[in-house]
């Protein structure tokens, strides 16, 4: 196999290219765990608020207390809600009353009253139907004129008239109302109960707890002040939301990688403390004077930030200064 010039030339540059590549990775991963980065901690606080006004009858903890997840903070003053729920219940306790009441048809003793209208119009159409049989054969045996009979025959027919009118009257009694009534019934109903479920939820919101275990920083407001809606009471720093912060120059932010652990050491700290990177700025923060030149490079800086384990971060402070060397 013959090489033409170029590839001769092609190979003879690129392994020393190669080489020096090489050298340089190292060099700059040296470099990096030479250097000692100076950084602080940093907290991303909760600011806990409730989303009603109220005085402020019950604040629970105080500032510096560590707290689990679910304990009480404080309590706004929950009287305006509890009477806007009894409100809701007795509302909704009228519409199942209506509802109930339209399902049953009339009233028992209505009933009764129809039934007992029922069974005189059967007795009057049987003594009608009796006299009628009587005043046949009377009629039969030229006792007594048509006219009578004719009479009796109409009785009859009129108590018969009127003992159906009854059972219909019985029967319409004995049923419930129409099924858009029904409907209407139901739904108001079901617009009672949502009203009656927003208002417990609305009371709930004067009771607020703590959404993650951490520490109280800091409280804004006294017992018995009043608290605008949405206007945090206190705040509240998680351990998982206290990290390191430091920047590294340009010549070094191509080394660092995500998951990659960092040494700390601060004033008063157990030696050693380790950090997990997390997170690297994807643009460059300058410092000044700003000069977009070869010779200003060097004044490049990438923000790097690093998570603690909770039993580490619950042991440093935010603005607390750290020392930060890669290994």
């Amino acid at each position: 196999m013959f090489l033409t010039p170029v590839a001769k030339m092609s190979g003879t540059v690129l392994l020393p290219l190669l080489s020096l590549l090489g050298w340089l990775q190292i060099h700059q991963t040296e470099t990096q765990k030479k250097i000692i980065f100076q950084g602080y901690i940093e907290g991303e606080f909760l600011y806990i608020a409730a989303p009603l006004a109220g005085n402020l009858t019950t604040l629970a903890v105080q500032r510096g207390t560590t707290v689990k997840q679910g304990t009480a903070l404080f309590t706004l003053d929950p009287e305006p809600e509890a009477t806007a729920v009894r409100e809701a219940q007795a509302r909704l306790h009228s519409a199942q009353a209506r509802l109930n009441d339209l399902q049953k048809g009339q009233r028992p003793l209505e009933i009764q009253a129809i039934l007992a209208r029922n069974k005189q119009a059967e007795a009057d159409l049987e003594l009608a139907k009796l006299e009628q049989t009587r005043y046949e054969t009377l009629f039969r045996q030229k006792v007594i004129q048509k006219e009578i009979l004719d009479n009796a025959r109409a009785t009859t027919q009129r108590n018969q008239a009127r003992l159906e009118e009854v059972t219909a009257q019985l029967q319409i009694a004995q049923l419930a109302a129409r099924e858009d009534l029904i409907s209407a019934a139901e739904a108001e109903v079901a617009t009672a109960k949502a009203n009656l479920d927003k208002q417990q939820w609305w009371l709930t919101q004067k009771q607020v707890t703590a959404p993650q275990t951490g520490q109280i920083v800091d409280t804004f407001y006294y017992e018995g002040e009043w608290v605008p809606a949405g206007s945090p009471v206190l705040s509240l720093l998680p351990p998982a939301r206290v990290k390191v912060r430091f920047f590294v120059p340009e010549l070094l932010r191509a080394t660092i990688q995500m998951g990659q652990p960092v040494r700390l050491n601060c004033d008063g700290c157990a030696p050693n403390l380790i950090a997990t990177i997390n997170y690297l700025a994807a643009q460059a923060e300058y410092t000044p004077p700003v000069i977009y030149s070869r010779e200003s490079r060097a004044k490049l800086v990438y923000l790097v930030e690093a998570t603690l384990a909770p039993e580490i971060a619950v042991k440093l402070h935010p603005g607390q200064p750290v020392e930060v060397q890669f290994f």
